[in-house]
């Protein structure tokens, strides 16, 4: 069975962050689906622009067996704005399914949300005083059940192989850790 992830992107994501976990999760043979907050074409920090696959609308009402989601800043913030990928969010942790995110968002999208539970969570060190005495801690990379989260660009990989072991497990991302020579 083909596992179905969603990449919402807005204007200021963190490039390294949100086309390195497309990357290697298609590399996995994961359908990853990168649709904008905005129109089609979608600006990172650092000034580069992505093509998205579809808008955040046309996915509203699609169900995503992960949906992941990129730092940066104001790429957070507009993640965060988003009335569709909040409501979004929240559907999908009802149903009890898995997120992840990496830098800021942790911080600035899924915690005001109160989606973070009791997790520990790697967030950028900018935004961790945002997180509660539980959820807060230095960590790169925090890995639970159902929660997948990473301090920075500096952990995109990890980040990414992290989301391959959880959607197809630990084989598949020592297999593609291996040929990519991560390691």
């Amino acid at each position: 069975m083909t596992m179905h992830v969603l990449v919402p992107l807005a204007e200021g994501f963190e490039e390294i962050e949100a086309v390195t976990p497309i990357d290697v999760l298609r590399r996995a043979g994961v359908d990853v689906t990168v649709a904008s907050v905005g129109g089609p074409v979608v600006k990172g920090a650092r000034g580069i622009l992505v093509e998205t696959d579809k808008t955040l609308d046309e996915c509203a009402d699609k169900d995503f067996d992960l949906i992941v989601l990129p730092g940066g800043m104001p790429g957070a913030v507009n993640l965060a704005g988003s009335a569709v990928l909040s409501d979004m969010l929240r559907r999908h942790r009802e149903k009890d399914l898995p997120l992840a995110a990496i830098c800021a968002a942790p911080a600035v999208v899924l915690n005001p949300l109160g989606l973070l539970g009791e997790e520990r969570v790697a967030c950028h060190p900018s935004v961790r005083e945002k997180l509660g005495d539980t959820n807060r801690t230095e960590e790169r990379i925090c890995v639970g059940k159902k929660l997948v989260t990473a301090a920075g660009p500096g952990v995109a990989m990890e980040f990414a192989l992290a989301l391959v072991e959880l959607m197809e497990g630990r084989e598949k991302a020592e297999e593609l850790a291996k040929a990519m020579v991560v390691k």
